[in-house]
């Protein structure tokens, strides 16, 4: 996976970090917008198409989880915005800059759409353990290592949540 990072010509922002630190962050952010967009497609998706003696639940419970999902979406691009630098926002980006994969043409059953999302969750925690650690360590960007522990800590929710149904 290679991201570029555009970053705003026009105005320099000045906020205590140097272009190369929001450039890393920028980068690391862009990938996790990946992330975020392609699991809010895939919940999306099962949404729509979970059946089942459990429809209406899981169907509610999707719906729920995507709309949670598409809030991060936003948050995590206005972030970008706020470092300088441009969000990604067309499907090939996501594709090309995601850690996650998407599964066209698969409508598995509840159970491991319920399994499937409990994992794509669980590598996106994993992911932003390393890249709060990288983002406070290596780019000193404080603001944005407490904004990823904000997402990790939704996601550990959402992956309990899920992690229930299973059990």
């Amino acid at each position: 996976m290679e991201t570029t990072v555009t970053t705003t010509a026009t105005t320099e922002v000045d906020i205590g970090l140097g272009k190369e630190s929001r450039e890393g962050t920028i980068k690391i952010l862009t990938a996790l917008l990946a992330d975020e967009y392609i699991l809010y497609t895939k919940t999306k998706n099962y949404h729509w198409n979970v059946t089942g003696p459990d429809f209406n639940e899981l169907h509610e419970f999707f719906g729920k989880q995507y709309e949670e999902l598409d809030e991060m979406v936003d948050e995590i691009a206005e972030r970008i915005r706020q470092l300088g630098g441009y969000a990604t926002g067309t499907l090939a980006e996501f594709i090309s800059n995601a850690r996650i994969k998407e599964e066209p043409g698969r409508y598995p059953d509840a159970r491991v759409m319920l399994s499937n999302l409990l994992s794509d969750h669980e590598h996106i925690i994993r992911a932003i353990r390393v890249d709060a650690e990288t983002v406070a360590g290596k780019y000193s960007d404080m603001g944005t290592n407490d904004f990823l522990i904000g997402i990790m800590q939704k996601h550990e929710k959402m992956a309990w949540m899920l992690r229930a149904y299973l059990e």
